[in-house]
């Protein structure tokens, strides 16, 4: 596949994840609800820069893992 059929491909994707997120949100705009819109937008955009070659690899592994450890902070977090 050339790079154009990949990243529509992405936004298509990333697009229906939008679209579900803010289908099955519930009111307001508590922690998780921003968590999650920010860790999509990264995702989508760290996405987009790889497959475009602006960014080598080892960078978006390290964007996946970032995401998924502050994910994990964010579920296991004590609440104050």
């Amino acid at each position: 596949m050339d790079k154009t059929t990949i990243i529509i491909t992405i936004s298509v994707v990333f697009a229906i994840v939008f679209g579900g997120f803010f289908w099955t949100k519930a009111e307001g705009w508590g922690r998780y609800t921003t968590a999650g819109l920010l860790f999509l937008l990264v995702l989508f955009l760290g996405a987009v820069g790889f497959f475009q070659g602006m960014m080598e690899g080892a960078h978006f592994v390290n964007l996946l893992a970032v995401v998924a450890g502050f994910a994990g902070g964010l579920l296991t977090a004590k609440e104050a």
